[in-house]
């Protein structure tokens, strides 16, 4: 799969970690506690054919930020940018200047989803540790707060879940493309987008093991979906 290592126009051989604002410990992510159940209540849901389509878009977009390189519009270049940027730009309306503007003009795209009014708020209303809503939240938040626990078997991922890493005082965010997996180190250069793809099996190939996505590694803290993609329970 070398094609899909072109798409950031370097391989990186170590991986990156994304910083995370507020450090937490590992407990914290799966909370029971009424105020976190109420909050995860509380966030609309998208109906199953809405999710296919938001499905569809974000990983076309991602897989767009990996083929031609950052559009200059996706201004936090780090691991929680990518998704935060990703999910905004699947729930807006996807028309003839947007297409252009992103080199999606005159191809096959997914229909856009039509929100309700509240549905509309997912855009830029992400939950904070601090029970504050805002657009901009870290790793560990877009997990605890916005994502529910699904699996550590990553083949029970869908795409555009997250891969959540806790390396201690670090967090780190990738994306599940259905294939592949997708991921933006937190560092860009001059000769180096940060952008990363590789297969689960390349992953398993490095030396560096705290980054395979499999159970027995402890830093891997497992498969978690946007609480807008699951069931209101």
């Amino acid at each position: 799969m070398s094609d899909i290592h072109s798409f950031s126009g370097f391989v990186g051989v170590v991986l990156s970690l994304c910083l995370a604002a507020i450090p937490q410990p590992l407990s914290a992510l799966q909370p029971t506690d009424v105020s976190h159940s109420a909050v995860q209540q509380s966030i609309p849901r998208l109906t199953p054919a809405q999710a296919q389509t938001f499905r569809n878009w974000m990983t076309l977009i991602i897989h767009q930020q990996l083929r031609q390189g950052p559009t200059p519009r996706w201004q936090q270049n780090d691991c929680a940018g990518l998704v935060r940027f990703a999910v905004a730009e699947s729930l807006r309306e996807h028309d003839s200047n947007w297409l252009r503007a992103n080199g999606f003009l005159g191809q096959k795209t997914p229909g856009d989803i039509v929100l309700d009014a509240n549905q509309r708020g997912l855009r830029h209303a992400w939950y904070r540790s601090d029970g504050r809503q805002d657009a901009w939240v870290s790793a560990y938040d877009l997990v605890a707060n916005n994502s529910r626990f699904i699996s550590k078997d990553v083949m029970q991922a869908q795409p555009g879940d997250l891969l959540f890493y806790d390396q201690g005082q670090n967090q780190h965010l990738m994306v599940w493309m259905g294939s592949y997996i997708a991921y933006h180190t937190g560092t860009r250069t001059a000769s180096d987008n940060g952008l990363r793809a590789y297969t689960v099996a390349q992953i398993m190939d490095k030396k560096d093991n705290r980054w395979q996505p499999v159970a027995s590694n402890p830093n891997f803290l497992g498969v978690y979906r946007l609480t807008f993609l699951t069931p209101n329970y």
